[in-house]
């Protein structure tokens, strides 16, 4: 009785250190959003549940988008520059809160549009025209293609980074890049479409890309795999900035920067089922993984709009810092 006195002891304690490390894991993944605050050059990590901002990390001049690696550890920030042009990516480490490394582009002026596919960070330069590939492991630009086309803006691609596709505000255009099948140069084709176009995604099946034109209120639908536009529809927006799919595909999002609005389509059907009054300067726009929440980046009001996707109407805001843009959420 005596040992067994001494031993429950020691047994609770463990439990107690179990259950106390647990809650710390549990805390360590807890989602966050990413924001990027371009007037006053930071990374804001945000607690979406609470609102509260957890750290801000300082990056390079004019930071306009952020992308995560897989595994959530590590941020890579644009720095597009705000009266100079920008030529550098900010390496972030999530949970320190620190930048591990600024990469120098040198050449490669105005990188804004991201994506992460493995190590590699695939990057738009606006400047020169062209899309670069950035080796998280060996710390290099390790490839870059041209596009031909002014305003190369924003990025997005298939999961094996085999289809890229450009949004090119200049020239009116997208560019399509596939991957060949051997070793050798990569194919480029121009696919015209509407006046501005500047939001751009990829349907989750991975079957369209979406684009929404800044400057003639239209949005074009394209097929991936031949490059052909499949429709071009008008949405009536003044300046269409941002645009994203719903996780289950049934949605599309669009910001209109200069109206306010955030407009709602239903992509099947390819029309507008709803405008929201959502703010000053909606531009970037982020959905939750489960479907639930969009948010969006008032560059005006320095917060971020939180849009229930069942009801479809906003259900409250986050103060994020001067001039939110890009955002990214961490698991």
């Amino acid at each position: 009785m005596g040992n067994r006195s001494r031993i429950l002891p020691i047994v609770v304690r463990a439990a107690v250190a179990c259950l106390t490390l647990g809650a710390g894991i549990a805390s360590a993944q807890a989602p966050t959003l990413l924001v990027v605050n371009k007037a006053e050059n930071t990374l804001a990590v945000i607690d979406p549940a609470s609102g509260k901002v957890l750290s801000r990390t300082p990056t390079g001049d004019g930071p306009h988008e952020v992308a995560l690696t897989a595994d959530g550890r590590t941020a890579i920030v644009g720095n597009y520059g705000a009266q100079s042009p920008g030529n550098s990516l900010s390496i972030i480490d999530v949970a320190s809160g620190k930048e591990t490394r600024r990469v120098d582009l040198g050449a490669l002026r105005r990188p804004h549009g991201l994506i992460v596919r493995g190590t590699g960070v695939y990057f738009t330069n606006e400047f020169n025209r062209t899309l670069g590939r950035y080796d998280l492991a060996a710390n290099a630009v390790d490839w870059v293609v041209g596009t031909g086309e002014v305003g190369t803006h924003m990025v997005v691609g298939t999961s094996d980074a085999g289809l890229l596709f450009t949004s090119n505000i200049g020239s009116d255009s997208i560019t399509r890049f596939e991957r060949p099948a051997a070793a050798g140069a990569w194919n480029v084709t121009r696919i015209p479409v509407g006046k501005g176009p500047e939001g751009i995604d990829l349907s989750p099946d991975g079957k369209e890309v979406w684009t929404a034109h800044s400057r003639d209120g239209g949005v074009s639908v394209i097929d991936a795999a031949s490059g052909k536009v499949l429709q071009s529809f008008d949405i009536g927006t003044k300046r269409s900035n941002r645009l994203r799919f719903t996780p289950d595909g049934r949605l599309v999002l669009v910001t209109d920067l200069d109206a306010g609005i955030l407009v709602v389509m239903d992509a099947a059907a390819r029309k507008v089922v709803k405008r929201l009054e959502v703010g000053k300067g909606p531009s970037g726009i982020l959905m939750a993984p489960d479907g639930t929440r969009a948010y969006v980046a008032l560059t005006g009001d320095n917060a971020l709009a939180v849009i229930d996707l069942k009801t479809l109407e906003p259900v409250g805001r986050i103060a994020t810092g001067a001039g939110p843009d890009g955002m990214a959420w961490r698991q």
